[in-house]
């Protein structure tokens, strides 16, 4: 067997992704974060979490419920992946709650932030909570009770719930089972009268407050809260749906009923209830979790907005107007001039939405072509998309129906599209359309022009303040005549044979890569200095990881920013000792995708939507663009170069696919993301230093790149 195909050579998909979201955890308990973002640390491993059990714990069900006995690239059938996620998840959710319970709601006490229990209320208060359970609460329940003429009812998936066990009160020695959904349409965390700061109590602890109300003819014996998650991996025959907006539609109904793939509940619940709950869901003893706190800590970011301490936030970053589009207001001048790279959300996403919206009523714009993956609920590029079809120009949307849990989103977005006079494009029968390209066709005296937008983020303008993308502006002819093919390509399923600047997936991304990769290990081999550093959100693909074990051994030096799943593991003797991976969690969520090759000193540099993952090169239409004016891969250079250096947000993976944080002693300590909005507020300290960290960090890794020079 090839050596670089072995087990052990490979981190599993799934375990790589409890280290990555431990990561997210660690950001919630680092108290020099302030409390409001450790509180939403805290939230986002929740969330992650349940996306996790729907989707990767769901199709690990379904391989197993199908008999599929295949191991992974690590070694590890289905079977054993359920369970080792099993550990990793229990004890990834004991160290969450542990960070609730001893540090974050001590730390809300000291804000004069408190969370009641009913025996803690005050006269007071207490009048308080059933006034309000009453006018707003009681009308909206609806309480199931079990028995013979009633099932046991099916329980909507990640809602809340209280299980209650109940006793006729005449005596019968018989228990009834009964359960109640915690309405989603009211506040969970209800603030109630204090004298000192501000008191909260939960929505389901007033309701358990107030059970006998629901069930007058009966006595309450116990009652606990509870939450299922289900399997919400829906596969969808795209082949056979006649109308691909419909099959979405139905298929969003499914989700609500996929089946039961674990089961929260709050420590100390009655046997007799959990009992039940095992028996109706069949879920079994390692799908369960005990939860010594609130269920669902998603709330915790809803009551940062609820309160808005601007003390306990970060400090603001306002993110600045790039220098190119400060001596004119004219957007199609700027980009004509030259290519422009924008840096998000230290610079603005302002002047993509300013493109379209100045397309939408520029006389001389004849179309305006764009794909949306996913976008804001109240995306000001759609309101000017509509513009510009309501003013007579040809727009063409393709949207992307298919965007996991965007799903409804897009779906409303297209019909408002349509309606509106827009050609409006679902996307190609089993791929999701993932790249982010915008095409703008101008007459300008007796000739056709075109602006391009390329980006590796989303066109959502919510997001750009939160993520870290890159995006380029371009009038280059080639990238041009390739954003028209590739619509083409979209709109009428041609299938485009050359294009000058881009590479396509799946047509030839892969290859792509694998050329530049090859021609390192080429150098290498021939004694030459070969370097790669690549930028991603996740590493899973097994072509690409043996590509680079090989490159590696060749002697080629490989930096890796991957900021969740990785798969490869570095420091293997012989087969990767020469490839490091660091990952950045902060405050801004790295999301950038760039890929840098030394190719013998005539560097060569790509932005993409694409990670190096399967479904990215093969099941997926992704985009690899390069970086060809001196400026832009001056700037590129310096956030690679920075990102390297950061020793306050990175963690390094270990051989062992764990993670530990930077030994800073004798090192700067340097906050990239800080780095970074600082330059974009052009502080001159700040710009020189890092030119200065950019130049050393070539330096010190024995190369001299082309542009040497202007560094």
């Amino acid at each position: 067997m090839n050596i670089f195909n072995l087990p052990k050579n490979f981190i599993n998909r799934e375990l790589s992704w409890i280290e990555f979201n431990k990561r997210v955890l660690e950001e919630a308990q680092d108290t020099s974060n302030p409390l409001f973002e450790r509180l939403k640390f805290e939230s986002i491993v929740s969330s992650n979490l349940d996306e996790f059990f729907m989707i990767r714990v769901g199709s690990l069900s379904d391989q197993i419920s199908a008999g599929f006995n295949k191991p992974d690239a690590s070694g590890l059938t289905p079977i054993e992946q359920m369970n080792k996620i099993s550990i990793h998840v229990h004890k990834l959710v004991y160290e969450q709650l542990n960070c609730y319970n001893r540090s974050l709601k001590l730390a809300l006490k000291k804000q004069n932030i408190c969370f009641f229990k009913a025996k803690n209320l005050n006269k007071q208060q207490h009048e308080y909570v059933e006034d309000y359970y009453l006018k707003n609460i009681y009308p909206v329940l609806t309480p199931m009770v079990v028995d013979n003429s009633r099932p046991f009812p099916l329980i909507l998936n990640r809602s809340l719930n209280i299980a209650v066990l109940l006793k006729k009160s005449e005596g019968i020695n018989e228990y009834t089972f009964a359960t109640i959904q915690v309405p989603s349409v009211l506040e969970r965390i209800i603030e109630i009268p204090s004298n000192v700061g501000k008191a909260f109590i939960f929505l389901e602890d007033i309701i358990k407050m107030n059970l006998c109300s629901l069930f007058s003819n009966h006595k309450i014996i116990t009652s606990s809260c509870y939450r299922i998650t289900r399997n919400a991996d829906l596969t969808l025959d795209e082949e056979g749906a006649e109308d691909l907006l419909e099959a979405i539609e139905e298929s969003l109904k499914q989700r609500k009923w996929g089946n039961e793939v674990r089961l929260e509940f709050e420590i100390g619940i009655d046997k007799r209830l959990l009992h039940i709950l095992e028996k109706e869901l069949e879920i079994s003893k390692d799908q369960e979790y005990k939860i010594s706190g609130p269920i669902d800590l998603t709330f915790l970011s809803k009551l940062t907005e609820k309160l808005g301490y601007s003390h306990l936030t970060y400090d603001p970053m306002e993110p600045q107007i790039a220098p190119e589009y400060l001596k004119t207001n004219d957007i199609f001048k700027a980009i004509s001039k030259k290519d422009i790279l924008l840096h998000h959300p230290y610079e603005s996403f302002d002047p993509i939405i300013n493109l379209v919206k100045q397309a939408a009523v520029d006389p001389n714009v004849l179309a305006i072509k764009q794909t949306l993956y996913r976008v804001s609920g109240n995306s000001p590029i759609i309101e000017s998309l509509i513009n510009a079809a309501e003013q007579g120009k040809q727009v063409t949307v393709l949207v992307e129906l298919k965007a996991r849990f965007d799903e409804e989103n897009n779906i409303l977005w297209a019909k408002r599209l349509e309606k509106a006079g827009c050609h409006v494009i679902y996307g190609l029968v089993g791929l999701k359309t993932h790249c982010k390209i915008l095409l703008v066709v101008r007459k300008e005296s007796d000739e056709i022009k075109r602006y391009v937008h390329l980006g590796t983020g989303n066109y959502n303008d919510v997001t750009a303040k939160l993520y870290t993308d890159l995006g380029l502006f371009t009038t280059n002819p080639y990238i041009g005549s390739d954003a028209s093919t590739i619509f083409n390509m979209l709109s009428g399923h041609s299938h485009p044979t050359d294009l000058y600047k881009l590479s396509l997936a799946p047509l030839n991304l892969r290859e792509r890569f694998l050329y530049m990769i090859s021609q390192e290990t080429e150098n290498a081999s021939m004694g030459k200095p070969a370097k790669i550093i690549a930028k991603m959100n996740s590493l899973v693909d097994t072509k690409i990881i043996k590509a680079l074990y090989k490159a590696s051994s060749a002697g080629v030096k490989i930096n890796l920013i991957v900021r969740g799943i990785c798969c490869l593991r570095p420091g293997i003797p012989g087969i990767s000792e020469n490839i490091s991976v660091k990952s950045i969690v902060g405050r801004f969520l790295e999301h950038s995708r760039i890929y840098y090759f030394y190719n013998d000193g005539d560097e060569t540099i790509y932005l993409s939507s694409a990670d190096w993952m399967n479904r990215n090169l093969d099941r997926r239409v992704e985009l690899l663009f390069p970086v060809e004016d001196e400026d832009a891969i001056t700037k590129v250079k310096e956030i690679l170069a920075v990102s390297l250096s950061d020793t306050i947000k990175t963690r390094i993976l270990n051989m062992d696919g764990s993670y530990t944080r930077i030994d800073r002693r004798g090192k700067d300590s340097i906050n990239s993301q800080k780095f970074f909005y600082n330059v974009a507020m052009k502080s001159n300290y700040d710009k020189q230093v890092l030119l200065q960290y950019n130049k050393n960090y070539w330096i010190k890794n024995g190369f001299k790149p082309k542009l040497a020079n202007s560094i």
